[in-house]
């Protein structure tokens, strides 16, 4: 199973301004010693020592992930900005058909639709699930005039819609795909993808974005297990921090340290933080990512691995 991020920016689209890569520019000259720039493999050493907080991004684009099955076929989990950059650059599926998975049908998570290459390509299928009867209606609805230029009546005959059930087991290959409902306005749906990998041994992967975690979700009910019991990679919502999650309780969100203690909880191995907020530059989410590990390695005695979701990485699992 191939994980690969396209978006991971929370709630807007966030491109790095003037301002922020000024910053860079200033944090990596403060560095810089004369035996630095030497030489042109001095100074590629140089650039290659600096924080991934200077020398990179985590992105803009809001989320958008693709899973790549043993087998070759696609699933994509939302269809948020990172969805047009995945058009441009990722292969596409030898079958032509794709399989996308909404979480919910809030602007972040649809927008990159309508600007993914592939959509107007009639030879492409679509199948696009969710527990939501309207779905069809509401990626239609940010097609219509004045809003689009082109409607949604040019893409949608080669488009499938299937509503599912939480709980539901969907089979794609020899991946098994359930969901579950999470808190947050409007609802909002977490993944889980099982396959076994190339040794034969059982893989989960999930999906947990847009989600506010509150005492029930840590409750062991049959359809959560299915989805988080001992995922070897949880992909969760982690957009702020304590502080403004307590200011910004009901919004729908959650802090990055309950987002540890829900994995610790469900006995997961790596935790993706995911759906950055869009107030916060590069510098703060290296802090929040440090500070996450000190966490989990205080509550889980170094059994988590914590990461951070970067635009465009790639884990293999």
């Amino acid at each position: 199973m191939n994980i690969h991020f396209w978006g991971v920016r929370g709630s807007i689209p966030t491109p790095l301004s003037s301002q922020q890569i000024r910053a860079k520019i200033i944090a990596a000259l403060q560095r810089v010693k004369p035996e630095d720039i030497a030489s042109d493999e001095a100074k590629e050493k140089f650039v290659s020592s600096l924080p991934s907080w200077i020398s990179g991004t985590v992105g803009g684009n809001t989320p958008c992930v693709e899973v790549t099955l043993k087998s070759g076929e696609k699933l994509i989990f939302d269809a948020g900005t990172g969805m047009r950059v995945m058009g441009k650059f990722a292969d596409k599926p030898a079958d032509g058909h794709y399989h996308l998975f909404m979480s919910h049908f809030h602007w972040d998570h649809i927008q990159g639709l309508p600007f993914f290459d592939s959509v107007y390509n009639p030879n492409i299928i679509f199948d696009v699930y969710s527990p939501y009867a309207d779905m069809k209606e509401y990626l239609k609805e940010q097609m219509k005039g004045p809003y689009f230029p082109v409607d949604f009546a040019a893409i949608e005959k080669h488009i499938n819609f299937h509503q599912i059930a939480a709980g539901q087991l969907i089979e794609i290959g020899d991946a098994k795909i359930t969901c579950t409902k999470m808190s947050h306005p409007g609802d909002s749906y977490s993944y889980s993808v099982s396959e076994k990998n190339e040794a034969g041994k059982v893989k989960k992967f999930v999906y947990a974005t847009d989600i506010e975690l509150g005492s029930k979700d840590f409750v062991h009910t049959e359809e959560r297990s299915a989805v988080f019991d001992y995922a070897d990679v949880l992909l969760i919502d982690s957009q702020y921090t304590v502080e403004e999650a307590l200011r910004k309780e009901n919004w729908g969100h959650s802090a990055f340290c309950y987002a540890v203690d829900f994995a610790e909880a469900w006995k997961i191995k790596k935790m993706f933080m995911f759906h950055h907020e869009p107030t916060y530059d590069d510098r703060k989410l290296n802090t929040i990512l440090e500070s996450a590990r000190w966490y989990a390695n205080y509550v889980s005695g170094g059994n988590l691995e914590i990461d951070i979701a970067v635009e465009g990485a790639i884990y293999e699992l």
